[in-house]
Order: C-alpha cells, then structure tokens, then sequence
C-alpha cells in the first residue's frame, strides 16, 4: 500500500500552487457527474479515456471558457486518450499526472480496468476516498465488503453454500463471460432450475463453468431496490459526518424488458430470449418513505464505525448501499460501493434531493467531492480526505 507519508509529500507539493489543483476520473461510469461537480466547485477537470470511448468527454462534454477562464459551456477540461485505461499506471503518465496536481476521483472502471493491486502499491496520484477499501468490492476477496457486513452487524441476503440445497427463489452471483463491468445473475428456485439456466447460459457464452464454481448464491429479497449515495466526511467538526445525498435505481437489460411483457408473452419466450441477463443501461432517482431514512442512517452510522475499525482510516467520501427492502420494510444489503456509486449521472448538475436540502443549493455526489476538496483545501485538511 502506499504509505501515507508518500501522499501527504505529493499533497504538500500540491499546496505550493492550490489554484493549479485539478479533480481527475476514468472517463467511464461517473466521470461525468464527477467532472461536473468538480466544474460547479471552480475546479478544472480531467478525463482519463479509452481511445474509441473518447468523443463523449474529448468533444461533446468538453468546456470552452472565455478570456477569463470562465466556464461558459462543457464540463470536460483536458481529455486524456489513451489506448487502454490501464496505461494511466505507466510511470511516465502519473509522472504527468503528478505535474498537473490531479486529485484522482476512483469509480468502478477504475478498479475494473486497472490492477487493484497496482493501484494500492503502485500508483502514486492521491485519491480522494479510501484506496485501502477498494478491493473489498471484490466478492472473491475473503475480506469482501460482505465480511464487512457481518462486522458491522448489517444485514444482507441468505447465503447459500451448495446449489443443492436451493429451496426456494435465489440470485446466483457471477461475472459476465464477455461484458467486463457487467454481470452473468441468474434466478433459480430449485437446484435442478440452476443446472438447467446455468448450463443454457454457458452454452450461451455468457457465463463460464469457472466463474460458476465461485458464484454466490443468495436468498432473493422480493422487494424494491435502493442504491444509497452517502457521503462521510472526517473533517466535518459540528454537524453530523454522514450525508445521505440521494437515491437511484437500475435500468436493467433485459430484465426491463422482460418485466415489459405481459404473462403470456412471456410465456412464449424461445431460446436466448428465456432467461434475462441484468446488464446496466442506465439510472433513474427515487425517494424513501421518511420514517425509513433513520433505518438508513443507522445502517450507514454501523458502516461507517466498522470501515474505521478494520480498515484504518476508514470510508472517506462517497459510498453507496445497494438494498432491497422486503415486505416487512426490512432492509438488506446486497452490494457495497466504496467510492462513488454507478448511479450518480441521474442527480448531476441538478443535485440529489437530500443533498440539496441538505447544503441549500444543488448538491450533487460529483459536487459533494469537489466540494469537500474545497473545504479540506481552506481547512488545510487535504490530506485528511486523500490516500
């Protein structure tokens, strides 16, 4: 891991020009509302891309700014192209990186395209949030963020060891054999619906026999799904350290489009066409009944003090509990995002509707980072909110 001496070296460095200070993300997932938060905070931006996946930040979000260096249009500042994200870990280019000042904002593209190990040991550019917590996305890892969890006494879906002891609907959790980001989910009510869906898919090409030998399998939570965007900030000293700034949901192919289908429709589904894969298309926002949202808190207060625990210093920034909540208004856990969530595009420009009741003007996730950025740089605390 890279020592916090290391980083704090690179942020006193920073400090000799803090108006040169510049926000960075991979060009991917949440660079977007990423760039744009960082663009409502006064920041320059830069997008790290993948050539061929460019256009979107090198020419059709890119800023133009007038003689003063006012941004009149756009978000994207300086579009990095490279052939592969991963080559931001090449020497030379955090060398460059270094150069400009670039606080690095990580979202799942960075972790998925980029060795986890190579990001913890090797790259040097400060990231704003905990570098020390990404690999607990990993559902492989022993301390996955499901063994975080069950520290921090939070609950999540049913895990079920053996496929023969299936016994009532599951979510059987795997990666996608071809889509990198996505997943190869499938449902089954019976070991003898699993080999029959799993061994279809396989044929399919959409998952393989080795990721299924690891899959996950949970009890399914019938339910509705709420992606909380959170934020805990160390160097809040008077009001409470965890926000909730907003809620978003899935659009899933082709799930959606299953759900689309009336009953006999779907009953004539061929091939292919039977079993729907959960590939993510796109976000939309939603709100919580209001005697929940302490639920939501407690949840986030548990997971909070347990990251602290096990995982010094702990969460830093944004984070996103992914839940179901089950007919007895139970919530439960089924994913964790220790950075800034997938969803958050929905809320950009715009803000998150706690998080602007919260702050008093449109705060989005993407702002809530260039904003704590902006804080910690008043406050001289920048190297409390980086690692």
């Amino acid at each position: 891991m890279i020592s916090k001496n290391q980083i704090k070296e690179t942020i006193d460095k920073y400090y000799n020009n803090p108006e040169k200070i510049k926000i960075g993300t991979i060009a991917s997932h949440s660079g977007l509302d990423v760039c744009d938060g960082a663009a409502e905070e006064n920041f320059k931006t830069v997008a790290f891309c993948k050539k061929g996946r460019d256009l979107t930040y090198s020419k059709y979000f890119k800023s133009q700014r007038d003689s003063q260096g006012n941004l009149i249009r756009g978000i994207v500042d300086e579009a990095v192209v490279y052939d592969n994200f991963n080559e931001i870990l090449r020497p030379e280019n955090q060398q460059k990186i270094l150069e400009d000042s670039v606080l690095m904002v990580p979202n799942r593209s960075f972790t998925s395209y980029c060795s986890i190990d190579a990001i913890e040991s090797d790259f040097k550019v400060p990231i704003l949030g905990s570098r020390n917590m990404l690999r607990s996305e990993e559902r492989s890892e022993s301390q996955s963020y499901y063994w975080i969890l069950e520290k921090a006494g939070l609950p999540f879906p049913e895990k079920i060891d053996n496929p023969e002891d299936i016994d009532a609907l599951v979510m059987v959790k795997l990666p996608h054999a071809v889509k990198k980001l996505e997943r190869g989910f499938f449902t089954a009510a019976s070991y003898e619906e699993y080999l029959e869906k799993s061994n279809r898919l396989i044929q399919q090409g959409v998952i393989t026999k080795e990721a299924l030998s690891g899959a996950r399998i949970e009890r399914y939570i019938i339910g509705p799904v709420f992606n909380f965007d959170m934020f805990y900030s160390p160097i809040e000293e008077e009001m409470s350290p965890i926000e909730i700034l907003g809620i978003d949901w899935r659009f899933e192919t082709s799930l959606d489009g299953h759900t689309r289908l009336p009953a006999p429709q779907q009953m004539k589904l061929q091939g292919a066409q039977i079993t729907p894969e959960y590939t993510v298309c796109g976000h939309n926002s939603a709100t919580l009944r209001e005697s929940l949202l302490e639920n939501v808190f407690e949840m986030a207060e548990k997971f909070v003090e347990a990251s602290k625990k096990h995982y010094d210093p702990g969460i830093i920034g944004p984070f996103c509990l992914q839940t179901c909540v089950d007919k007895d208004l139970n919530f439960y856990i089924y994913d964790v995002a220790p950075r800034v969530g997938g969803g958050t595009n929905v809320h950009m420009s715009v803000g998150h509707p706690y998080g602007n009741a919260t702050w008093r003007k449109p705060m989005s996730t993407g702002r809530r980072i260039a904003y704590e950025v902006r804080r910690a740089i008043e406050a001289d605390k920048l190297d409390k909110i980086v690692t």
